[in-house]
């Protein structure tokens, strides 16, 4: 069970990411913590079947929910799940499965079961609370970076941040990728400050415009972004938003690109 939702390709692209442990006591050292790849094993069941912590099997990682939670606690601190993240995009563009003069930027809205951090009462589910998934995609719909707000946040006051949080691409000889050629979104980003914002970053906005009709052939570029939704939804632990802590959730988050960028590595890569 652990190999067929940690399989060895994927395992070894984590594993040297993680942080190094403390060093035991040589006396009373205590029991052995539990292995890093088991307590993965488990967070992946969780992010996959939408249970609850305490409903994680043991015969599926050898380990409690409670216990692969702290690991999920820690390494979402220490930053593992974007250092990986990062890995496979670079993994991607060295074998030229990504297309980064254009990105693509949306926003998901899903109901919080629990109030806490990046919650908010959604406008579009009778204010009950809620929180969004903000995505910003190649335009394959690769994940290049993504954000967690409240429900009643805009989608367009994460733009900038999204843009900000894009990596440094790296995969191939010459200078890194940094920033895109063009940037597509919907209506709910036309403002004139954004389109400015990105012409000072070398970005050339292909924002819809509001109050205008429907016909302007930039839908047919911004579609990938709902599939990529489509993609991070089918881990049901991201369709409702369970964690009041909204650095788990986003830990989770994270952990889906990371599943999403890996199947579109070759298996033999």
């Amino acid at each position: 069970m652990i190999e067929e939702l940690v399989p060895d390709q994927l395992w070894s692209r984590v594993q040297p990411l993680l942080p190094a442990r403390p060093p035991r006591r040589s006396r009373y050292p205590g029991r052995l913590p539990v292995d890093d790849r088991a307590a993965l094993a488990g967070i992946v069941f969780v992010l996959k079947t939408g249970i609850t912590w305490r409903e994680l099997p043991h015969e599926v990682a050898g380990c409690s929910g409670v216990t692969c939670w702290r690991r999920l606690r820690d390494w979402s601190e220490a930053g593992v799940f974007n250092a990986v993240h990062e890995l496979l995009l670079d993994q991607l563009r060295a074998l030229d499965r990504l297309d980064l003069n254009t990105v693509v930027v949306d926003g998901s809205h899903v109901r919080a079961l629990k109030r806490g951090a990046a919650t908010g009462p959604s406008p579009v589910d009778r204010a009950r609370t809620g929180t969004k998934h903000h995505v910003i995609t190649d335009a394959g719909g690769i994940p290049l970076a993504v954000t967690v707000t409240g429900g009643n946040r805009h989608d367009s006051t994460q733009l900038i941040p999204l843009v900000e949080a894009l990596p440094t691409i790296r995969g191939k000889r010459g200078r890194p990728w940094q920033r895109p050629r063009w940037l597509y979104g919907d209506r709910a980003y036309d403002y004139e400050h954004h389109r400015k914002a990105l012409r000072e970053r070398g970005i050339i906005p292909r924002i819809a415009r509001r109050n205008t009709g429907h016909g302007s052939g930039l839908g047919k570029v911004r579609r990938v972004v709902e599939r990529t939704f489509a993609w991070l939804h089918q881990y049901k632990r991201l369709r409702t938003r369970y964690e009041r802590r909204a650095d788990i959730h986003l830990g989770l988050l994270r952990l889906g690109c990371v599943l999403i960028c890996y199947r579109q590595l070759p298996t033999s890569f």
